[in-house]
């Protein structure tokens, strides 16, 4: 009986997932990869701290596949220069620390790569707000 209604909410929440992708511009789905990457981040810490090592090694692993096959991939060096080489050797780093937290259960390391996925989050944020930016009108006295 509460098999169906969670395969039912599972499909549900598939769902909604799936359309929100396909909706999504690629500024969006930027933002949803770092939602998810830092949703892995959190559920890992949690899976840490209750000693549920499966669980922490699966969330940890979805972690790093998105940094590294969603954000990382989703570099364009060409396009994007310097800044995008630098972005590669941050999500580079972070798979790392991801890794290391796996393999040394450092809650701490997580905790690190929360804070580079938030600010990056927040600065991909902030570039989809408009700018209601006007010129000053000048204000000439004709004589």
């Amino acid at each position: 009986m509460f098999s169906a209604a969670r395969y039912g909410a599972t499909a549900y929440s598939t769902v909604g997932v799936e359309t929100g992708v396909m909706a999504a511009g690629p500024h969006k789905l930027i933002l949803m990869l770092f939602e998810g990457a830092r949703i892995a981040v959190s559920s890992a810490l949690t899976h840490m701290r209750h000693g549920d090592i499966s669980a922490k090694g699966a969330a940890i692993s979805k972690a790093i596949n998105i940094v590294d096959n969603g954000l990382k991939a989703s570099l364009d060096v060409q396009v994007g220069g310097e800044m995008a080489l630098q972005l590669d050797a941050l999500y580079e780093y972070m798979s790392n620390r991801l890794l290391l937290a796996n393999l040394k259960n450092k809650p701490e390391l997580l905790e690190e790569v929360d804070r580079l996925l938030a600010e990056l989050q927040e600065a991909w944020e902030l570039i989809a707000q408009p700018t209601h930016f006007q010129p000053p009108v000048a204000n000439y006295d004709i004589v």
